[in-house]
């Protein structure tokens, strides 16, 4: 049987000065993915995206929004997952016809990995732009976070066609003070878990799985969404900005106008008499010459 819920569940190794966290998306990844038609190896490393990025998102303390974007020349050609401070999240993969490597290195090519940190307030976003370094997706974050938050961190991903999961540790300032064999000994332990554990035990289960020896403190666990309801007004919007004759030529040559909006997964349709509808509206502006 599926399971439904999807969370993050923080924690701290108390005598250690070591914080993790582990992530399990159930429904919200199968929302993400619906009628999407994605390899597997795509799937598998978008849901790896998508499963740091609610890591990464559960220390947003204000109002904001989080996206990273992995872009590169291979056929995987763009990943993007953004999530809000409330744990909504979204997000897509744009490749070609010819996807056949299983490595995050064979997918993406010589690329970036983008971070935007919109917050609410602040004038305009905080944009970083570093080279996708590591054959994963879990290498490429240990090394990004190493270099812009100068504190060691270890990522376990995984993800299937019905869930997206993680494990994730850092290494806090006075770490070495409290332990100096700490980190590598947690991190040892941390590497010991299964994908299916790390997919299917309740996150309290895989703590004491690996850490049973480990004065582990375990947090309030918050629900990972996906809550991106259809717009159809902004979509209509949007069609009429681009004029009636250049829809019904659309409609001419395909029957049907489909707009589709990729990072939330909403497909819109508008066939002649929606068209005809839509610029018969009071509000619609004149056709466009």
């Amino acid at each position: 049987m599926l399971r439904e819920d999807s969370l993050v569940q923080p924690f701290l190794f108390d005598d250690l000065d070591i914080r993790g966290s582990i992530v399990q998306i159930n429904d919200a990844w199968r929302a993400i993915t619906a009628q999407r038609g994605y390899t597997p190896a795509v799937r598998t490393v978008l849901g790896e995206l998508t499963a740091v990025t609610a890591i990464m998102s559960a220390n947003l303390k204000q109002p904001g929004r989080l996206t990273f974007q992995m872009q590169g020349h291979g056929p995987l050609s763009l990943m993007v997952v953004d999530c809000t401070e409330t744990l909504n999240l979204r997000g897509y993969a744009k490749t070609d016809e010819t996807v056949s490597s299983s490595e995050l290195s064979g997918l993406i090519g010589d690329g970036h990995l983008q971070l935007t940190l919109d917050i609410a307030g602040l004038d305009q976003p905080y944009q970083s732009l570093v080279p996708v370094e590591g054959d994963t997706v879990a290498a490429v974050f240990e090394h990004y976070l190493a270099q812009s938050e100068q504190q060691p961190a270890a990522l376990w991903l995984v993800a299937n066609g019905d869930t997206a999961a993680g494990l994730f540790l850092q290494k806090l300032p006075d770490a070495d003070l409290r332990d100096p064999d700490g980190w590598a000994r947690v991190t040892s332990l941390a590497a010991t878990v299964k994908p299916d554990e790390l997919r299917g035990l309740p996150p309290e289960d895989v703590l004491a799985r690996l850490f049973h020896e480990e004065t582990v403190r375990v947090f309030t666990p918050r629900p990972v969404l996906h809550r991106w309801p259809a717009d159809p007004e902004k979509v209509k919007t949007m069609l009429r900005g681009l004029g009636r004759e250049e829809l019904e030529s659309v409609i001419e040559t395909q029957g049907v106008v489909e707009i589709h909006d990729d990072m939330s997964n909403h497909t819109y349709r508008f066939d002649a008499d929606a068209i005809h509808e839509l610029f018969a509206a009071p509000d619609a502006p004149p056709t466009q010459h």
